[in-house]
């Protein structure tokens, strides 16, 4: 028996070698340049299915997200009401003296009228769909222009601020879903323009070298940060009243939500345009949660692997993880027996949901472009863009050694091309901007180094869009603990900083920190690059005016050689030394 499975093993390896040799020698791996990069057909095959793993959970976090800005749904959608809650219907309403009652800009807000909570399901399926088909669009251009191992998908961050910020929950905002996403549309075509034109290269260049070798290590924090919460991680951090971090990993039934309130003549009420947190909030019981031990279980098998230098380490602890989570009726199941469990466990299991969009595609609406808080909005989507894909995208190139002395990495225009398109692409279905996501990082650990990784994530994402159901039920537990080991990976190039120098370090140290704590990458980079100038500006200062007053030239004491370098005092000690050396 084992001499069968030995030569079953060395079959299979030969047929592995000789796919990946003609695979190679072929236009496609001549075009994507893989033996010219050290790579081969399958290793591309599992860095894309590893990237797909971790950024999965987009599918329905992006989707839940926008749905809490209402989209399309508005106070048209909802139906009369008996005036008496005990008749549902408008028959035994009225046969009991009773009269329907039409519905009010209040029936958008819980109690959630039932007509709008209806439309609300259709536009949550229309956003799943949306956000896979967004994904598609922005990978298989990165990966087939770029040729580059990177994935896009709408972005964590924006989303929120698009959902809460400019549109309010439920549409209680100022500004209506139609013009926001028509927002997003003239920013990404402002954003094509100056990728066109070459500016994003530039910009990238005027990033200081000091903010751009940490760069990269602060996404890795950011990602370990998302790893270790509970929303889309481990729940190893939770929220603290005084020091705002603190030990989580509780049971959920031990976990509450918060919501920002204000107080109005003497009465608590919630923030206007507010939104409540999900649970992040421990009451006790911290570390006794199971699935943050399962967690650790997934974190262990990975670490393993990747010690072992085992293809593939990342796709194990995820899908081992996944796998344990998707039976019910156990302490770390991801279908728990709530009406959100049930509902989650009722929709995966359909398997294949092939869903077509009905409200959210082409939703486009510029009348609000007369108003002030618009155009805020489709400024700081503007700048927030800018500064995050291009710091994502540099450190991406990075990590994965494609940045050359100058700060060059191959593809890079048709990279930056690529998310402007996206970003299009993604306002006409419905999405919030589209971005480089740092996820990728992981596929490029797995030896990601071609445009075939992001083709296959497309091609991933092609398939989420019949068979969401599986993809949108991978736990947040499973990814976390890979999110958390991507960041140990990424933090190698902190070596590169001069520590020494504090000019370098303090703006170094500034953008590594704020990255994780803002839960922004375009923060870190503000506050870094700010940073630097500060630091800078008296050399500067005084450089500007060495120039303008001497030319450049500064005049020298009488008798000296200006032309020459300050004098070398000899130090025998030393020069005995370097003989030697």
């Amino acid at each position: 028996m084992a001499g069968v499975i030995r030569r079953a093993g060395r079959s299979y390896s030969r047929f592995l070698e000789t796919l990946n040799a003609k695979v190679g020698e072929s236009k496609v791996g001549k075009y994507f340049k893989l033996e010219e990069r050290n790579s081969y057909f399958t290793q591309e095959l599992r860095a894309g299915t590893a990237t797909f793993l971790t950024m999965a959970y987009i599918l329905a976090v992006n989707a839940s997200i926008l749905t809490d800005s209402g989209g399309p749904c508005s106070v048209n959608d909802c139906v009369p009401l008996c005036s008496n809650s005990f008749y549902t219907d408008a028959n035994s309403c009225v046969a009991a003296g009773f009269s329907m009652v039409a519905p009010t800009p209040a029936c958008k807000f819980p109690p959630v009228n039932p007509g709008y909570d209806a439309c609300l399901t259709i536009v949550r399926k229309d956003l799943i769909v949306a956000t896979a088909a967004a994904s598609l669009i922005a990978c298989f251009i990165m990966g087939v222009f770029a040729n580059l191992p990177l994935a896009l998908a709408p972005g964590m961050g924006t989303n929120a601020y698009f959902a809460y910020t400019v549109v309010g929950f439920h549409g209680g905002g100022s500004i209506s879903y139609q013009s926001a996403l028509a927002a997003v549309l003239v920013e990404g075509v402002i954003f094509l323009i100056i990728a066109a034109l070459g500016f994003r290269t530039r910009i990238a260049k005027l990033i200081p070298r000091p903010v751009r070798l940490s760069t990269s290590a602060g996404i890795g924090l950011y990602l370990a940060f998302i790893g270790l919460q509970s929303s889309e991680g481990v729940g190893l951090i939770a929220y603290d009243g005084s020091t705002l971090l603190t030990l989580g990993a509780c049971p959920r039934e031990y976990r509450v939500s918060l919501a920002p309130v204000i107080t109005v003549n003497g009465t608590t009420q919630l923030m206007p345009g507010g939104s409540t947190s999900s649970a992040i909030m421990c009451t006790k019981h911290r570390m006794e949660d199971p699935t943050f031990w399962l967690a650790v279980v997934g974190f262990i098998i990975i670490a393993y692997a990747l010690m072992k230098n085992i293809k593939g380490a990342m796709i194990y602890g995820i899908v081992f993880v996944t796998g344990v989570s998707w039976f019910r009726h156990t302490k770390v199941t991801y279908f728990p027996e709530t009406p959100a469990g049930n509902e989650a466990y009722a929709y995966f299991k359909h398997v294949v949901d092939a869903h077509r969009i009905q409200k959210t595609a082409g939703a486009l609406s510029f009348k609000q472009f007369n108003q002030g808080n618009l155009w805020v909005a489709l400024i700081t989507f503007l700048y927030i863009d800018i500064l995050d894909t291009t710091g994502t995208l540099f450190s991406m190139a990075k990590f994965a050694g494609y940045v050359d002395a100058q700060g060059n990495f191959p593809g890079q225009y048709f990279a930056f091309m690529s998310d402007a398109t996206a970003i299009c692409a993604g306002s006409l279905l419905g999405s919030s901007p589209v971005t480089t996501f740092i996820e990728s990082s992981t596929g490029i650990r797995e030896g990601g180094r071609t445009g075939l990784t992001a083709v296959t994530v497309a091609f991933y994402f092609f398939l989420s869009l019949f068979f969401t159901p599986l993809l949108a039920s991978i736990p947040p537990w499973a990814v976390g603990p890979a999110l958390v080991l991507v960041g140990v990976m990424m933090l190698k190039s902190v070596v590169e900083i001069n520590w020494d120098d504090l000019r370098e370090s303090i703006p170094a140290f500034i953008t590594i920190i704020l990255m994780p704590l803002t839960y922004s990458i375009a923060y870190g980079l503000i506050g870094g690059i700010g940073t630097y100038i500060a630091l800078h500006l008296w050399d500067w200062a005084f450089l500007a005016y060495d120039k303008v007053r001497y030319g450049g030239k500064r005049p020298h004491p009488a008798g000296s050689d200006s032309s020459s370098e300050p004098a070398k005092v000899p130090n025998p000690e030393v020069e005995a030394t370097e003989g030697k050396l």
